[in-house]
C-alpha cells in the first residue's frame, strides 16, 4: 500500500525512516536521563536517612544522657542557690525587709551557723501545684502592697456555744474525789502530776459536754507544778497580741531564724522560742548565746526551768497546745515545730488561712495516712510509742465510738500538727485543753488524739484543714539536728 503513494526512491525512504528513528531514540534517551537523575536524588535522601538512623541507634544512650545531665545540673544549681531578695519579691510578692538597724539585731553566730547549714535553710521560693492544667501557688498570700497595710481584727465578743473557759487549779477543792496524792514531775505509773492535776474519767467525760461556761483541767494546776518562767519573760509575754512560737527541749534542735516577714509585721508580732536548761547549755557550747536583751536574732528566748515531765515530747506539748495560757493577751498564734524554719509573713498567713475563710483554727492534712487507726499502727511500727500504751488509747477510742472512716467533715480524718494557726477564742482554747489532756492521759503522739477531740467536741466546725503543699510553703523543713536528751529522775 506504500508504493502507490510514495515513489520508489530508496534513499528518500531511508532518510525519512532514519529521521523518525533518530527522533524516537533521542526522546527515549532524554527520558532515560531524566529518570536516572530522579532515581539518584531519591538514593541520596535514602542514604542520608539510613545514616541518621544508624547514628541514632548507635549513640541513643548518649543522646538521652546529655540533655538529662544538663537538666540535672541546672536544677542542682537552682537548689544550691539561695534566692535573692529580688527573686523572692517576684516569686511571692512578700519579702523580708532588711534594714541595717534591723539586721544589726541578728546574732552573728547564728548567721554563721545558718550559712554552714545546707539544704532548705533560708529558701523563699513558693511551692506550687497544678490545678486544671495550670500551675498555681499553694499558699495564696495577698499582694505585697496590701500586706503592708494589713490590720489585726479585734473581736471583743465571740459567737459560738462556749463563752468562757475556767481552768481547774489546786485552789479548787471540788475536782479531786477520794484520797489522791499528786507529786511533782516524773510520777511513776502515771503522767498526772502537780502540773496537770488528776483528771478522773468522769471529769474527762464531762469536759466534752459543751456549755456556755466550760470548766476543766488545762495544765498549770499548781504553783509547785513546774514550768517556771522568769517574771521578766512573763511580763514580755503579757504584751503579745500575735505570737509565733516554737520550743526546743532536751537540746534536740537549733534555732532557725524566721524569714519572709515584712517590717510592719515584725513590729506587731512576737517571736518566742522556749528553751530548757539542756538546750541552753547545748547552744552555748556552740557559741550561740542569748543577748542581754534576751534575744537571738528575731527570737525572744524564754528559758523554762523545772519541766514537769521526764518525756521531753510531752514537755513540748505545753507551749504547743497551751499558748492561750502562756500568752493570755494574745488574739492569734502560730505554732511552728523546732525542726522547721518559718518563712512567711505571719499576718499574711493569718489572713490566708483564717480571716479569708472565716476560720478559727488551721492545721495541715496528713501527707501519708488518713485514719487514726492506721496512724496507731504506724506509731508502733516506727517505735514512737509502746504497743501497750497505743493499745490502751485505741481501745478507749473504739469504746467511745470513734469511726474508722478516713474522712471527717469532708476532709482527711488525720492531721499533721507541726504547724497550728489559730485564733484564741473560748472554743479553740477549750479544744486545745481537751487535746492536751488526751496526750497526758494516753500517748504523746498528738496526731492520734487530734481527730478524736475534733470528733467528740463536734461544735468546732470553723476549722481550715489545708493541704500538705501549703504546709510545705509555710516552712523550710530542716529535720531534727540531734536526739533530745530526757530529764533524769
Amino acid at each position: 500500500m506504500a508504493s502507490p503513494i510514495f515513489p520508489s526512491n530508496s534513499s528518500s525512504l531511508s532518510i525519512s525512516v532514519a529521521d523518525d528513528d533518530d527522533s524516537d531514540e533521542l526522546s527515549r534517551m532524554r527520558t532515560r536521563v531524566r529518570r536516572k537523575r530522579k532515581k539518584h536524588h531519591h538514593r541520596v535522601k535514602n542514604e542520608l536517612s539510613q545514616r541518621i538512623i544508624r547514628f541514632v541507634l548507635k549513640y541513643w544512650t548518649l543522646l538521652i544522657f546529655l540533655p538529662a545531665a544538663g537538666l540535672l545540673i541546672y536544677e542542682a544549681s537552682k537548689i544550691g542557690r539561695k534566692p535573692s531578695l529580688d527573686d523572692a519579691k517576684v516569686s511571692e510578692q512578700v519579702v523580708e525587709v532588711r534594714k541595717p538597724s534591723f539586721q544589726a539585731d541578728l546574732n552573728k553566730n547564728i548567721d554563721d551557723n545558718n550559712n554552714k547549714s545546707g539544704g532548705n535553710l533560708n529558701r523563699l521560693d513558693p511551692v506550687t501545684h497544678i490545678v486544671g492544667g495550670v500551675r498555681e501557688r499553694c499558699l495564696k498570700l495577698l499582694p505585697y502592697e496590701e500586706l503592708q497595710h494589713l490590720d489585726i481584727p479585734n473581736h471583743d465578743e465571740f459567737s459560738g456555744p462556749v463563752k468562757n473557759v475556767v481552768y481547774i487549779s489546786e485552789k479548787d477543792t471540788r475536782h479531786i474525789g477520794g484520797n489522791i496524792t499528786l507529786s511533782g514531775q516524773r510520777t511513776e505509773g502515771t503522767r498526772f502530776n502537780l502540773f496537770t492535776g488528776h483528771q478522773t474519767f468522769d471529769q474527762r467525760e464531762r469536759s466534752f459536754k459543751v456549755n456556755e461556761t466550760a470548766k476543766l483541767h488545762c495544765g498549770f494546776y499548781s504553783e509547785n507544778g513546774g514550768f517556771k518562767i522568769s517574771d521578766e519573760d512573763r511580763s514580755y509575754m503579757q504584751t503579745c497580741k500575735v505570737v509565733v512560737s516554737t520550743c526546743a527541749f532536751g537540746g534536740g534542735d537549733d534555732l532557725h531564724q524566721p524569714i519572709g516577714m515584712l517590717e510592719a509585721s515584725h513590729e506587731k508580732v512576737c517571736y518566742v522560742a522556749f528553751w530548757d536548761e539542756i538546750t541552753l547549755a547545748a547552744q552555748e557550747s556552740q557559741e550561740h548565746r542569748i543577748g542581754e536583751d534576751h534575744f537571738i536574732g528575731k527570737w525572744r528566748v524564754v528559758v523554762v526551768r523545772d519541766l514537769p515531765f521526764a518525756d521531753q515530747r510531752l514537755n513540748g506539748k505545753i507551749p504547743k497546745m497551751l499558748g492561750h495560757r502562756l500568752f493570755p493577751q494574745a488574739k492569734y498564734s502560730i505554732w511552728v515545730d523546732s525542726k522547721s524554719q518559718f518563712r512567711r509573713d505571719p499576718l499574711g498567713v493569718l489572713e490566708a488561712l483564717l480571716w479569708r475563710s472565716n476560720s478559727v483554727l488551721a492545721i495541715s492534712e496528713h501527707g501519708a495516712r488518713s485514719s487514726v487507726y492506721d496512724e496507731a499502727k504506724a506509731v508502733v511500727k516506727k517505735h514512737k510509742a509502746t504497743p501497750e500504751e497505743v493499745e490502751v488509747q485505741i481501745t478507749q477510742y473504739r469504746h467511745d465510738g470513734l469511726p474508722e472512716d478516713k474522712r471527717l467533715y469532708g476532709k482527711k480524718a488525720l492531721n499533721e500538727a507541726s504547724i497550728i494557726v489559730r485564733e484564741h477564742t473560748p472554743l479553740t482554747n477549750l479544744f486545745m485543753c481537751l487535746w492536751f489532756n488526751e496526750v497526758v492521759r494516753f500517748t504523746s503522739r498528738d496526731q492520734m488524739s487530734f481527730p478524736y477531740v475534733l470528733w467528740r467536741l463536734k461544735v468546732l466546725k470553723d476549722i481550715h484543714r489545708f493541704p500538705v503543699c501549703i504546709r510545705k510553703d509555710l516552712v523550710n523543713s530542716m529535720g531534727h539536728v540531734r536526739k533530745a536528751k530526757p530529764l533524769i529522775s
